[in-house]
């Protein structure tokens, strides 16, 4: 007798097209077929529940250096009262805490408890990616893995400057991702990190570069082609210019448009879907989104959800977030700069209901998971802690899920945003099976991890089982059983196992000559030796206390 049977749920497994009371079987960390000539060693009953692989937040700040920027700024976050340190309720759990940016340990307890195995950091710089990955592997249970930051570091600026072949700048964002053991490539406002250093203060799809001379369009249209070449299955995922400006919705359509049908991720996009009509010259652009988004395949979004309440905004885009300063809440902020590769900013922010930006901003979000019509290219997000707290994710899944009670939190709201907003004539109810797609299978599928996010023959036993509830935001606070690779570890909310995470990487092929250029920019302006900088497989094992290394398979691109 070997294996686990999980007896009689309702599997919701939508990369599968399965949506039906059976039995699941786990043998060996892993979902198999039944052997009819070996029964279950444990039985668990789960009837009157849904099972569903464990959930993947493919955009949360978990790791590297502006996340713990954020917590030194906001230590009043880590605090339980009086108390300095609040102690765990959990024998397994040692002491973390913190909400807006929770310690690393509390960040996999709490990922856990809700039902999510597997937790992505979106922005690791190259010169910083050792902290990132050892901050990662120090978060206890979850799967992980980081996007590497290009597009305003100066090498790759000069390179699009003085024009050099295609295929080196191809070969240096190959060799940046193999160094850093990246999954992807994100660029962050393209150009304009670079440009704010140069005391530009804003910097559009089709401006230049106040030295460079070039423009975001061809930084985005340059890094998704190179990332298309080299078979990187995670498309470019794009921070785009005018975070959070009033009208910044043509920002985002150019940036489609600069894609020229390539993959592309457009990230946190409630923050770049705002018009500026009206007479607060502030208001939605969602519908043109959601039509721009369904008329591009090519493109996928996570949304950026925002929720009321203090949070803390960190973010790469030093641009953005020094224009944003004077509204911080409580009264401090960070700026940094990261020499000659990228900034950073930390700005604290409590979003308020009666603040009529703030409600609009909630409206928009939800309009957009509303009115795209294909939910495998939209992902449940908050931009972890931008938009707010992981943490409420189950009360966001509500909204989509219950239009009654996502009217009488609109009704909540500034007087003019509860009376025009455009989300009270949308009748949708995402699905179960929708939001398994939202949090699970297309987070796994825009990733190329094929033996995540479903449960399918061979698939990781990585599995959330919820309490059918009217509720959504009980039910999905508080899964009653969660297995991480096979393995028991957390049982109503509390966490009953503690193994180390695994890491996601890929590898792509390129042209090794790129190297010596590499070495003579990083010796004359690099703040990391380059025989320093790459990050071997074994390191890359011992930074993340052991966990496995996962690499995920790059595609052939055709000729």
């Amino acid at each position: 007798m070997t294996g686990i049977c999980l007896r009689g749920g309702r599997v919701v497994d939508p990369a599968n097209g399965c949506d039906e009371v059976r039995d699941l079987h786990v043998r060996g960390g892993r979902i198999v077929v039944p052997d009819p000539h070996d029964a279950a060693a444990e039985e668990i009953d789960v009837s009157g529940c849904v099972v569903m692989a464990g959930g993947i937040d493919m955009h949360t700040h978990i790791g590297g250096g502006k996340v713990n920027l954020a917590r030194l700024l906001m230590p009043e976050d880590h605090r339980l009262d009086a108390n300095p340190l609040a102690l765990p309720a959990g024998a397994l759990e040692m002491a973390s805490c913190g909400t807006c940016t929770p310690g690393t340990l509390a960040t996999g307890y709490r990922y856990v408890e809700m039902g999510y195995t597997a937790a992505f950091e979106p922005a690791m710089m190259a010169c910083n990616a050792r902290h990132a990955h050892m901050e990662m592997g120090d978060t206890p249970i979850l799967d992980h893995g980081a996007y590497v930051m290009l597009g305003n570091d100066e090498l790759f600026l000069r390179m699009l400057a003085e024009r050099w072949d295609f295929e080196r700048i191809r070969d240096y964002a190959g060799w940046t991702i193999n160094a850093t053991k990246a999954m992807g490539v994100k660029v962050v406002n393209p150009g304009g990190i670079s440009a704010f250093k140069f005391n530009q203060r804003k910097l559009d799809v089709d401006e230049h570069h106040a030295h460079w001379q070039v423009t975001p369009r061809q930084v985005v249209h340059t890094l998704a082609r190179a990332l298309r070449e080299l078979g990187v299955p995670h498309p470019l995922h794009i921070h785009g210019s005018n975070l959070g400006v009033a009208g910044n919705i043509q920002s985002t359509l150019d940036t489609i448009a600069a894609l020229e049908g390539l993959p592309g991720h457009l990230t946190h996009i409630q923050f770049h879907a705002y018009g500026a009509e009206g007479p607060k010259k502030f208001s939605s652009a969602a519908l043109q989104l959601a039509e721009a988004v369904n008329a591009h395949k090519n493109v996928s979004i996570d949304i950026g959800q925002i929720m009321f309440g203090q949070t803390v905004t960190a973010s790469g885009d030093t641009m953005r977030q020094h224009a944003q300063s004077g509204l911080a809440h409580p009264r401090k902020w960070i700026g940094a700069d990261i020499e000659c590769e990228a900034g950073c900013g930390v700005v604290p922010f409590r979003y308020r209901e009666q603040s009529y930006v703030n409600a609009l901003q909630w409206v928009i979000g939800l309009e957009l998971f509303l009115l795209v019509d294909d939910p495998w290219r939209v992902v449940l997000t908050t931009d972890h802690p931008n938009g707010g707290p992981f943490t409420s994710y189950p009360h966001l899944i509500r909204l989509l899920m219950d239009r009654g009670f996502r009217e009488e939190q609109l009704a909540k709201l500034h007087p003019e945003v509860a009376a025009n907003a455009a989300l009270r004539s949308i009748q949708r109810e995402l699905s179960l099976n929708e939001i398994a797609i939202m949090t699970r299978a297309g987070p796994a599928r825009l990733l190329g991890l094929r033996d995540r996010g479903h449960l399918g023959a061979g698939a990781a036993a990585d599995i959330a089982v919820y309490r059918e509830e009217h509720n959504r935001e009980a039910m999905f606070a508080t899964p009653a059983y969660v297995f991480k690779d096979g393995v028991l570890v957390s049982r109503a909310g509390r966490v009953t196992a503690v193994p180390v995470g695994g890491t996601h990487f890929v590898a792509p092929e390129y042209d090794r000559g790129i190297e010596q250029r590499l070495r003579r920019h990083l010796a004359e302006q690099g703040s990391v030796n380059f025989d320093h900088l790459a990050i071997g497989h074994d390191e890359l094992c011992q930074c993340c206390h052991g966990g496995r290394l996962l690499p995920a398979a790059c595609f052939q691109e055709a000729p």
